[in-house]
């Protein structure tokens, strides 16, 4: 069955019900579509991979994801010709083996098996690796036929409160391929980290040119169809295939696990849960987020919780490394309220400060706001997507604050502090992403008052390429510092930001390129800054 067969089903679902009721039955209406292409409902007939597989299946590399303790999440996808949309693969299923061992040469491998590829998923696998010792590096590899893929790297969690000396993460986010090169995670694969945070904006559903935008190819020529904007299954799988055959990318995935989260050019620029961008109707848009959401989870690192039904796909999450981080991983697009005032950078008012307004939903608020409660970790560490602290556009009356962050939804952020405050969340840290450009904030209790209580801390983690070369101080930034006092920095290059945490503090480097659109930039750390545990604000390192 084809991409086209499922929309069809969608259109037909919807042109039998009410839009008020099919809205109510999406989900299941979309999961009948796409369960006629799943696993098992199909008559493929099992591939002879040493037969079959002529050309390397394991051109988008290999990943790691969601660590946890004794337990390695692995993926790839088999795709010989990643720009096409089966990925060059026959219409079968393939048996693939893979490996764990305790050394990079694979010479005490400590659990194997045996996997089925299927067409169904566009030939990817989730492998939940059971059985292995906590807070410990592996090394893993599969083979298909007479192929084998690059070696990963990936590393267990700690013990639930186990006691660790610390922890190093880096928050990544916003790479538009059309936009430069990802230099960037070639470094990030040279760090010394324990987990990457991808805060979203993995791939842009835009159109990508034949020498590849800013990129200007000039060794080859992309295919034409990447030039029109993403819609269909087949659209957003070969985007991933895209996205996911760059050099440096397949690097940084195979040095370290990620930890994933979308945030909108994933599916559609700016999308509110079954609101689009461009006055759709939300019951077409929903087929295109079903394909834009099976997508994703066939090309990321996630387990089996996270696999999609239909056009709902729950990717809110905890992970625990040891006694000493919480991470709690929100999604602020499926299940959001509309943009107050249209969207865009807007004067705040009654529709925006609507009490009912909701950015995370109501079921995602209550499971942060529980697991605070619950939580023993030194620090509670919330990667999400859009800026959360607030940012006035001036320091006049006439400010404007951006609808689409957590300024358009201030009651829905006050629930989010008072939830804080009264589990006794100490140290908080929120890792964002967005806004392609990278920024230190002090979170406060009321920014209504410059003076009141600093509550946690914020780190925006500038974009991997999307913004072109960019500049240290853009245009307006002496105008934001200036209106936003708790804004501690602020710059406009590209790259990443790595935090390290520890029983005593928390010390953020963001790390910069001066350019990405030219390949082989340096990277270099263009500030540094601690918050100390117990007594949140930022200080410079």
């Amino acid at each position: 069955m084809t991409s086209t067969f499922h929309e069809r089903e969608l259109r037909a679902a919807a042109a039998h019900l009410g839009r008020r009721r099919f809205l109510t039955v999406t989900g299941a209406a979309a999961a009948l579509a796409f369960a006629t292409n799943l696993p098992g409902s199909s008559q493929a007939a099992e591939l002879d991979a040493r037969r079959a597989l002529a050309a390397d299946p394991f051109t988008l590399g290999v990943a790691s994801g969601d660590p946890r303790p004794g337990s390695a999440l692995l993926w790839t996808r088999l795709a010989p010709e990643p720009y096409t949309p089966d990925g060059g693969m026959p219409e079968a299923r393939v048996e693939v083996s893979w490996e764990v061992a305790r050394d990079e040469r694979f010479t005490r491998i400590v659990r194997r098996g045996t996997a089925t590829a299927h067409p169904e998923y566009n030939h990817a696998l989730h492998i939940e690796a059971d059985g292995l010792e906590p807070d410990r590096v592996y090394w893993y590899r599969f083979r298909a036929g007479d192929h084998v893929s690059p070696a990963g790297r990936t590393r267990t969690a700690p013990a639930a409160g186990a006691r660790i000396t610390d922890l190093r993460l880096a928050a990544v986010s916003c790479q538009a391929y059309h936009q430069g090169y990802f230099t960037a995670l070639g470094h990030l694969a040279d760090e010394e980290l324990d987990v990457v945070f991808h805060l979203g904006d993995y791939l842009y559903e835009y159109a990508v040119n034949a020498v590849g935008g800013a990129r200007a190819h000039t060794d080859r020529t992309l295919p034409a169809h990447f030039n029109r904007e993403t819609v269909s299954l087949d659209d957003y799988r070969m985007r991933y295939g895209l996205y996911k055959s760059d050099p440096d990318l397949i690097a940084a995935h195979a040095a370290h696990p990620f930890v994933v989260t979308w945030d909108d050019h994933e599916t559609e620029n700016n999308y509110a849960d079954d609101v689009p961008e461009n006055g759709v109707p939300p019951e077409e848009f929903l087929i295109r987020r079903a394909a834009a959401y099976r997508a994703y989870w066939e090309n990321q690192p996630l387990r089996a919780p996270q696999r999609p039904h239909g056009a709902d796909m729950r990717l809110y999450r905890r992970l625990t490394f040891g006694g000493l981080a919480q991470f709690d991983i929100l999604d602020t697009r499926q299940y959001r309220s509309d943009q107050a005032y249209g969207d865009g950078w807007k004067a705040p008012g009654p529709e925006s400060e609507d009490p009912s307004r909701t950015l995370t939903g109501s079921a995602q608020e209550r499971w942060l706001l529980s697991g605070w409660r619950a939580s023993r970790a030194r620090w509670n560490v919330v990667p999400q997507q859009v800026t959360f602290s607030r940012r006035r556009s001036n320091s006049t009356d006439d400010y404007t604050v951006s609808m689409d962050a957590w300024d358009g939804y201030p009651a829905s952020r006050e629930r989010v502090l008072a939830g804080a405050e009264s589990a006794g969340v100490e140290n908080l840290v929120v890792l964002t992403g967005d806004v392609h450009v990278g920024y230190a904030f002090d979170i406060k209790r009321d920014f209504d008052r410059p003076e009141s209580r600093t509550v946690g801390t914020e780190f925006v983690a500038t974009s991997l390429s999307s913004g072109g070369d960019g500049a240290d101080q853009p245009a307006n930034y002496r105008r934001y510092m200036d209106a936003n006092p708790h804004m501690r920095f602020y710059n406009g290059r590209r790259g990443y930001v790595t935090v390290t945490l520890d029983e005593e503090k928390a010390r953020a480097d963001f790390r910069t390129l001066p350019a990405v659109t030219t390949p082989g930039a340096p990277i270099a750390t263009a500030a540094s800054f601690v918050t100390e545990a117990g007594a949140p604000g930022l200080r410079e390192a």
